[in-house]
Order: C-alpha cells, then sequence, then structure tokens
C-alpha cells in the first residue's frame, strides 16, 4: 500500500528506543523526513544509524518549558512539522499507598503535559497547511488500568481526554489526531518491569509480546493519506489483552 509519505516532515519523541525508534524506522522507510528526539545523544546517535537520513536532536520532553524550542529546532532542521509522534518513557512504577503526591507533577509532565506542550507549538501551522497528523503512543492502561502503574495510568489517561477533545478542534482543518494504546511490547521498558518477560507473554492471548517494527508500522499507517478519516481515536495494540467490549 503506498502511504503518501514521501516527503513528509516528521518529528518523533521517546525514539532512541522502543517504540518510538519503530514508529520513526517505518516513517523514514515510506519516505518521510524524520527527526529523532531523545534526552541521550549516545543513544540517540546508535538509533539515528538504523534510520536512514534522520537527524537528532537532545531533549527531555518533561522540560515543558522548553518544548517549543525543540519543535522550533525540528522545524528548521526539517522545513516544517507534518507529523508528530509524541512519546516518552514511563514514570516510576508504584500503587496508591507507595507513591507520594508529589510524585503526581513529574508524572504528569512526562506523559500528559509534554505533549499538551508539542501539539501547542506544533499543530497552529499544521492546520495553517490543511495537513498534519499527530500520533501519542499512551497505554493500554488507558482502557484497564495496570497494577502498581498508578502515575502512568492517571498521566496517559488526562492526555486521552486532552487528544480527543484536540482531534475535534482541529478535524476540519486537515488534521487526524489519534493516539495508539500499547500493550506488552519487547522494550527496554518492559525488560526493567518483567523479571521474565517471556513468562508475562503466555498472558497475553497472541502469546507473544508486541514487535516495536509492527506497533511503527501501525503507526505509519495512522499518518498515512490513506487513515485521513480517521481522528480522535484511541487504538489498542495489545495483542488481545484488552478483554472488553469498548
Amino acid at each position: 500500500m503506498e502511504l503518501g509519505l514521501s516527503g513528509r516532515r516528521a518529528l518523533v519523541t521517546g525514539a532512541s528506543s522502543g517504540l518510538g525508534l519503530g514508529a520513526a524506522r517505518a516513517l523514514a522507510a515510506e519516505g518521510a523526513e524524520v527527526v529523532l528526539v531523545a534526552r541521550s545523544a549516545e543513544k540517540l546517535a546508535a538509533a539515528a544509524a538504523t534510520v536512514p537520513g534522520a537527524r537528532t536532536l537532545v531533549a527531555d520532553v518533561s522540560e515543558t518549558d522548553h518544548v517549543a524550542e525543540m519543535v522550533a529546532a525540528a522545524t528548521e532542521l526539517l522545513g516544517g512539522v507534518d507529523i508528530l509522534v509524541a512519546n516518552a518513557g514511563g514514570p516510576p512504577a508504584g500503587n496508591f499507598a507507595s507513591t507520594d503526591l508529589e510524585a503526581y507533577l513529574p508524572a504528569l509532565q512526562l506523559n500528559l503535559l509534554s505533549t499538551v506542550a508539542m501539539c501547542k507549538a506544533a499543530v497552529p501551522a499544521m492546520c495553517e497547511r490543511g495537513w498534519g497528523r499527530v500520533v501519542a503512543i499512551t497505554s493500554v492502561s488507558v482502557r484497564q488500568p495496570i497494577p502498581h502503574l498508578i502515575l502512568s495510568n492517571t498521566a496517559r489517561a488526562g492526555l486521552t481526554g486532552f487528544l480527543k477533545t484536540l482531534a475535534l478542534e482541529v478535524a476540519a482543518n486537515g488534521v487526524t489526531v489519534n493516539s495508539l494504546q500499547p500493550g506488552l511490547h519487547r522494550t527496554d521498558r518492559l525488560v526493567g518491569l518483567y523479571a521474565d518477560p517471556d513468562a508475562v507473554a503466555q498472558g497475553i492471548p497472541a502469546k507473544q509480546l508486541g514487535d516495536p517494527d509492527d506497533f511503527g508500522r501501525i503507526t505509519a499507517f495512522l499518518c498515512s493519506d490513506s487513515a485521513r478519516f480517521i481522528t480522535g481515536s484511541a487504538i489498542a495494540v495489545d495483542g488481545g489483552a484488552y478483554a472488553g467490549l469498548q
């Protein structure tokens, strides 16, 4: 399928590994120009070597006061940003009893306000051009909270509400806004959370962990011309783990 992404300009955050890197690879494979953003210059350099033509920016999206500068720098590198893939790592694990009130604000900055700030910086220009794509990588925890991840559950649920609202406001401008809700994929974060990831996979109906590169290709499709009528959607990519009807 021709996705119509050749020459489109994409900014992908959290792109030095895992799902963000998978998205960057898929977009580049479809002919998009890609800027990778992450906190570690060393990891970014290694990631960029696997993404043809990629450029990089070192930034911490949780520092929301500097997000507009990051988007401006990407705009200068690319000549504009047509596609925003908003991704960030998760906050520390914990439950209600173990998580102090002070831990919530950093989590909200990382997994909610960072994407709000990126959209504030990037979406107006998309609306002016009459074409744009925003894809936020959240979590299946938005549908079904994951035990011991109360900070992530809370922040990503709030982000989902923001994205749905934004989608309704900019749909008439040719800009789509969607989120992907990954279940368990073979990423560094999963390995850090679970001692035996392969054993965890047996609890998934598909009996396997997700592949970040497969996830990336789903991201690329949502950025395509063919997906122009998909907006305001929150799509689970979880091997059937979420059992609800909605």
